[in-house]
């Protein structure tokens, strides 16, 4: 089993992901926006650590999903490790855009999509309505 966080916002999801997994392997992806302009942008990896995950569990959490772009790039950089038997997408609250997105970009035969609330839309800016904030910014304070 190997459980993967996208940095930084996914970091306390993923502790908690392990109070349960004691004996799991970490792998940690660090994605983020590159914005050409208030409304446009790029997501960029700019790192990943992480074992082999050939015929291993991969459970990917990332606690909010807005357009599922920043978990498919994810998921891509894992892929470098080799390739997981089954994956689990794990986040708390999601757009629907994002569930549809990440529907038609994972196997379908090989995962399974583990989501707590999924709210209808995501506003001009890719962003979940109405959902919580920014979930690193909630967690570590607002970057500069």
């Amino acid at each position: 089993l190997v459980i993967s966080t996208i940095l930084r916002a996914g970091l306390p999801f993923h502790q908690g992901f392990l109070s349960y997994f004691d004996g799991a392997e970490n792998a940690f992806v660090s994605a983020y926006r590159k914005y050409k302009d208030t409304l446009k942008f790029d997501i960029h990896i700019e790192y990943i650590a992480s074992p082999r995950i050939d015929d291993k569990t991969l459970i990917i959490t990332d606690p909010m999903l807005a357009t599922g772009g920043s978990m498919e790039l994810s998921y891509q950089a894992m892929l470098t490790k080799g390739h997981p038997a089954e994956i689990h997408v794990a986040s708390i609250i999601a757009s629907q855009h994002a569930i549809d997105h990440i529907k038609s970009v994972f196997p379908e035969d090989k995962t399974t999509i583990w989501c707590a609330a999924i709210d209808p839309e995501i506003n001009e800016h890719s962003y979940i309505v109405p959902g919580l904030g920014d979930a690193g910014d909630l967690a570590y304070g607002e970057k500069e």
